[in-house]
């Protein structure tokens, strides 16, 4: 048994298909069959049952490759201590980011990283915190970006910024509220981003106990929202780093949150509990660094970097 068959393990085991997985690994596939046989006949048993329509992991290949991860993680811990130790950053790095986070941080960082970090091999996935938790729990995943909260037992949290909320009102709301009061829109729409809690959690501390209110909609995105308000009257909930991609006109409709109502969300860094590349995870922060607006970041961040 080698490191090597239980890399093509893995791979066939993400991907279920021996093509694809042959893809990623950039081998052929008759040579991905074959190691697979060969490791198959080494421990007599069967890992995945084929068929011209899909690959399943048998329940004994499930367990092999839990500790195939396992064992393959702790051999790259090695590799990466020795790398770590000669002051190399290098290898492969895969990030996983929130939905909702990702069009703010996205663009810049991956123009500045790729220019500041030629040798890492950076991967970025988009991925819902439920399902980027358990990635990192499986080692498919380095890191994950999400909002604050989703700790669980073998996962570590790292604080990377704070973000403000604004509310981005409709002209005639504007022109009847210079200064944003939640109790004087008791008779209008409040539009809220769907399956984005901390925007929900935002609209809603304002407009609990509001009597008459309109119906809450919903919508997919925040630029949605933006043009539904415009259309349509009424008003929503943007994230501070929001604001530079509205026009001039539309910047003129955004407000400050004032008072006791929530209105900021604070957004971290994921890792397994036992993760040991703190060089590599702070290429991720120096690099937030570089476009973040100033006095997001966290002070302990900015002064001291990550130290695991």
């Amino acid at each position: 048994m080698t490191l090597q068959q239980l890399k093509y393990a893995v791979a066939i085991d993400r991907y279920r298909s021996f093509a694809t997985a042959a893809e990623a690994l950039g081998v052929t596939q008759p040579t991905l069959s074959g190691m697979i046989g060969k490791l198959e006949e080494e421990l007599d048993v069967k890992l995945f049952e084929r068929t011209s329509r899909k690959v399943t992991t048998t329940p004994a290949g499930a367990k092999l490759i839990g500790q195939a991860r396992a064992v393959l993680m702790e051999a790259n811990r090695i590799i990466e201590m020795v790398s770590e130790s000669k002051g190399d950053i290098s290898g492969e790095f895969r990030l996983a980011i929130g939905p909702s986070i990702a069009p703010y941080i996205l663009p810049d960082f991956i123009r500045i990283y790729l220019n500041e970090y030629p040798q890492v091999i950076l991967s970025v996935e988009e991925m819902r915190p439920e399902a980027m938790i358990k990635s990192i729990l499986d080692s498919t995943v380095d890191a994950g970006i999400a909002t604050t909260g989703h700790i669980v037992d073998g996962v570590f949290e790292i604080p990377l910024y704070t973000e403000r909320f604004y509310v981005y009102l409709s002209k005639d709301c504007r022109r009847k509220m210079p200064v944003f009061k939640p109790e004087e829109l008791e008779h209008e729409h409040l539009w809220v981003m769907k399956e984005v809690q901390c925007l929900r959690d935002s609209a809603f501390s304002f407009c609990k106990g509001r009597i008459g209110r309109r119906h809450v909609y919903e919508a997919g995105n925040i630029d949605t929202l933006i043009r539904i308000v415009d259309a349509n009257g009424g008003y929503t909930i943007i994230p501070e780093m929001h604001i530079p991609m509205l026009t001039g006109n539309q910047r003129d409709n955004v407000r400050r949150i004032g008072g006791d109502h929530l209105s900021m969300r604070k957004v971290s860094m994921y890792i397994r509990a036992d993760y040991v590349r703190q060089r590599m995870l702070n290429t991720i922060t120096d690099t937030l660094k570089k476009f973040m607006p100033k006095g997001m970041l966290e002070t302990p961040l900015l002064q001291n970097g990550i130290r695991l």
